[in-house]
């Protein structure tokens, strides 16, 4: 295969790994996040003592109409829920949503099963709390 790229993306690559290929691997796996796959949900810490909860890609989760995702990071989506949702309406939508999921997208189930597993952890240990982040629309 021939890839032809400006200059500074190959001395981009060079300081990754002095073998382009093994660089273009490197920065795929990084994009992905892969060979070793995350959780689908995850909390990244974002101050002391506060984090965000964090998803994968996941279609059925398009199906909960006041759930916006936020793409935060490449395949990594910030749960924004709309004014009047909450926590708890989250959790039982997700409930909802996992039942129309069809058998042969198993993958899609176990994310949400990861996802309604992670949320009813953290609502049984109250350490859930909502806040506002400010969004503009361009």
């Amino acid at each position: 295969m021939t890839l032809t790229l400006p200059e500074s993306t190959l001395n981009n690559l060079k300081r990754i790994d002095p073998d382009r290929s093994r660089a273009i691997v490197k920065l795929t796996e990084e994009a992905l996040h892969q060979p070793c796959q995350p959780a689908f949900s995850e909390i990244i810490k974002v101050a002391p003592e506060t984090g965000l909860l964090i998803v994968g890609p996941c279609k059925a989760l398009a199906k909960i109409p006041f759930l916006r995702l936020i793409e935060v990071a490449p395949g990594r989506f910030l749960l924004a829920l709309e004014q009047g949702h909450d926590f708890r309406s989250l959790e039982l939508s997700l409930l909802d949503v996992v039942e129309t999921i069809p058998a042969e997208e198993f993958q899609e189930h176990r994310l949400v099963l990861d996802l309604i597993d992670h949320i009813k952890k953290l609502r049984q240990s109250g350490s859930v709390r909502m806040g506002e982040i400010l969004f503009v629309r361009i």
